[in-house]
């Protein structure tokens, strides 16, 4: 096999099984420790994988993320089904809080117009929430985090510590026995705080998310109350989730 052959097949393996060691790579494709070493070096300089101790993972999900903007472009069924099934969970005079994240807007968008309550640092929830008119918006100031449209910082925290909520809606880049990880560590400061606040915490995950860990940890799967997805997860993901006493609502596609 010729080494541009084998680097395809490397990517392939890394894709689907989320990392490889410099063992499998001798073993999967019969070569030597010093050749599997120069594939690894080759992909890291095309920017294909990330090294690590013995091996190497794809590169992180936060360098991929798009901006605010470019990532509501992409908004997905799956989202829009998770958002429905978040936005049926809330009851008139609720008091909730919205992070910044594009599937819980999704929920926003289907948000009934009822009497309630709604705290966020999203410039874009609190625009979504506006024609609302039986809502309550209190939209947290802070730092504007131009890219993705949220506010952050010690303010932010700060006005948080005031409010104690029934329900938090929180969104997440991923989910796994790590934890809820994001990419920006502002975004999960705030994140965290918000979890702080509230009685009841629901987090939204596509399957794509699952299994997933990002490069800020902002809370442990026991400090969420449950977890909407659009996918059964894997039987593993599922105990893991018992143990951590995480319930799980598979949202369920209209029509069906």
């Amino acid at each position: 096999m010729y080494q541009e052959e084998r680097l395809i097949s490397i990517i392939d393996y890394v894709k689907e099984h989320k990392r490889i060691s410099v063992e499998q790579i001798c073993s999967l494709f019969q070569v030597s420790r010093d050749t599997a070493r120069r594939d690894l070096v080759k992909l890291k300089e095309r920017g294909a994988i990330i090294r690590t101790r013995g091996g190497a993972i794809l590169p992180t999900i936060h360098d991929e993320i798009k901006d605010y903007s470019g990532r509501l472009e992409i908004v997905s069924e799956e989202k829009n089904m998770i958002g429905k099934a978040a936005a049926s969970l809330i009851r008139e005079g609720d008091h909730i809080i919205f992070d910044a994240s594009t599937t819980v807007q999704a929920c926003a968008e289907h948000l009934p117009d009822i009497s309630c309550t709604i705290i966020t640092n999203s410039i874009n929830q609190a625009e979504v929430l506006s024609s609302r008119r039986g809502a309550d918006i209190h939209l947290l100031g802070g730092k504007l985090q131009k890219e993705h449209r949220f506010l952050y910082g010690a303010s932010v925290i700060e006005k948080l510590s005031g409010y104690h909520v029934d329900k938090a809606f929180i969104g997440v880049v991923g989910v796994s026995d790590k934890g809820l990880t994001i990419a920006h560590e502002e975004d999960g400061m705030v994140k965290r705080k918000m979890i702080s606040q509230a009685k009841q915490v629901i987090a939204l995950a596509d399957h794509s998310k699952i299994g997933r860990t990002d490069f800020f940890r902002y809370a442990g799967l026991s400090d969420i109350d449950l977890l909407i997805t659009d996918r059964l997860p894997v039987t593993e993901f599922q105990r893991l989730l018992d143990q951590h006493g995480v319930e799980l609502l598979v949202a369920e596609q209209e029509g069906t």
